[in-house]
C-alpha cells in the first residue's frame, strides 16, 4: 500500500475511535435508543399484524432499489422481533423483494432497470448484463454496504438462472442480516459492550473491503 492509502486507512481507524468515544462519553446512545423507537412506532401501530407489514417494508426497500437503506430496516427488525425472528422476517422480506426485482428486471429489461437504479451505480457494475458465475454474485452480496437491491435489478439483465440467483442472493444477504437483528436486539435490550463488539466487526468489515476494494472489483470484471 502507498502512503495515500497507508494515511487513509489510519483517518479511518481514528474517525471509528472518536465515534466511539463520543457514544460512550456523551450519551449520544440515548439518543439513538429514541430515535429507534420512533421508527419502529409505525410498525408496532399496525399489532397484531406488525410483522406482516414489516416484512412487506423488507420487500419494498428492495423494489426501489436501496431508497430506503436496508441497515435501518434490518435494525428495526432486530429491535422489535430479537434476533432469531428479526433474522427471519427480514431474510422473508428481502427474498422475496429480490425475487420481485430480478423478475421485473427480466420481464421489462434495461429501460426499467435504467429508470430505477441509480445511473452512477449501472454505470460501475454494468458489466454484470453480461453472464456472471454465482460465486462473484454471492461475493458482492456478502460485502456490507454494497448496493444490494440494484445488483438485483442488474442480474436479471444477465443470463443466471432464476432459482440459483435467488440462492445466491439469500445466502449472501444472510451475514449482514444477522448482524442488523443482532445490532437492533443489543439496543432494545441495552447490552451496550455486545452493541460495541458488533459495530467493530462491521467497522473492520468495512476497513477490509476499503483496502481490498480494487482487487474484488477487478475479479467481477474477468
Amino acid at each position: 500500500m502507498n502512503n495515500n492509502r497507508i494515511l487513509k486507512i489510519l483517518l479511518i481507524i481514528l474517525i471509528l475511535i472518536l465515534g466511539i468515544k463520543l457514544l460512550l462519553n456523551y450519551k449520544y446512545y440515548d439518543y439513538l435508543i429514541y430515535y429507534n423507537q420512533r421508527i419502529v412506532a409505525f410498525i408496532e401501530s399496525f399489532h397484531p399484524y406488525d410483522d406482516i407489514v414489516f416484512i412487506a417494508i423488507q420487500v419494498f426497500q428492495v423494489l426501489v432499489a436501496g431508497a430506503i437503506p436496508a441497515e435501518i430496516s434490518g435494525f428495526a427488525g432486530g429491535y422489535l422481533y430479537g434476533p432469531v425472528a428479526g433474522t427471519i422476517y427480514s431474510t422473508i422480506g428481502l427474498s422475496i423483494g429480490s425475487w420481485l426485482a430480478f423478475l421485473l428486471s427480466r420481464r421489462y429489461g434495461l429501460p426499467l432497470v435504467r429508470r430505477i437504479v441509480n445511473p452512477l451505480i449501472m454505470d460501475k457494475y454494468d458489466h454484470f448484463i453480461e453472464t456472471r458465475g454465482p460465486l462473484v454474485s454471492f461475493i458482492l452480496f456478502l460485502i456490507p454496504g454494497f448496493p444490494k437491491a440494484a445488483l438485483c435489478y442488474i442480474l436479471g439483465l444477465s443470463q443466471m438462472n432464476v432459482w440459483t440467483f435467488i440462492g445466491v442472493s439469500t445466502v449472501g444477504r444472510l451475514f449482514g442480516t444477522i448482524l442488523l437483528s443482532l445490532t437492533g436486539d443489543s439496543v432494545r435490550t441495552m447490552r451496550v459492550v455486545m452493541l460495541f463488539v458488533i459495530l467493530g466487526i462491521i467497522a473492520i468489515c468495512y476497513l477490509l473491503i476499503y483496502i481490498y476494494r480494487d482487487r474484488l472489483l477487478g475479479m467481477t470484471r474477468k
